[in-house]
């Protein structure tokens, strides 16, 4: 008899169309985010919430040990792409930017993080995607240099 794997990881993915673009529009996002969230099922991680913006997402999940980080973020941006152009949910061609954040959590921080993704309507009335995502890499203490990061306009 094998032993099994018994783990607790949560991940907090952040990524971007490419160039940064708005094309993530209101009324196309629940389906997106709904077929993310399939992605996520179908590989055996555990999809617990899914928000963003017109030009950014963010994604909440309970990561399977046995898949990395890489193949999990490459599996959802590749198939969510091809999705995105075959039903035409954007006016031109979608693809998503290269490169992506990867926060991890512990389960007595879910709520708080759960809430944050949720009201991200409300947190982008307040700071920019670009203010944002500095302050995650600050508070998790990640060195980063600008020229690295995603395309930022103001």
């Amino acid at each position: 008899m094998k032993p099994a794997v018994y783990s607790q990881i949560y991940l907090h993915l952040v990524f971007t169309p490419k160039g940064r673009e708005t094309c993530i529009r209101e009324e196309i996002q629940s389906e997106i985010y709904s077929y993310i969230s399939r992605i996520i099922t179908n590989k055996k991680h555990k999809s617990i919430i899914i928000n963003g913006m017109p030009d950014h997402i963010h994604i909440l999940v309970g990561l399977n040990p046995l898949t990395s980080i890489t193949d999990l973020v490459r599996d959802i941006k590749r198939s969510s792409s091809l999705y995105i152009n075959e039903k035409k949910l954007t006016v031109q061609r979608f693809h998503w930017q290269e490169g992506y954040g990867a926060f991890s959590y512990s389960r007595s921080q879910l709520p708080r993080i759960y809430e944050y993704i949720e009201n991200q309507k409300s947190h982008h009335k307040k700071r920019t995607f670009k203010n944002e995502y500095y302050e995650f890499l600050e508070k998790f203490e990640i060195p980063f240099d600008k020229k690295y990061l995603f395309d930022f306009y103001e």
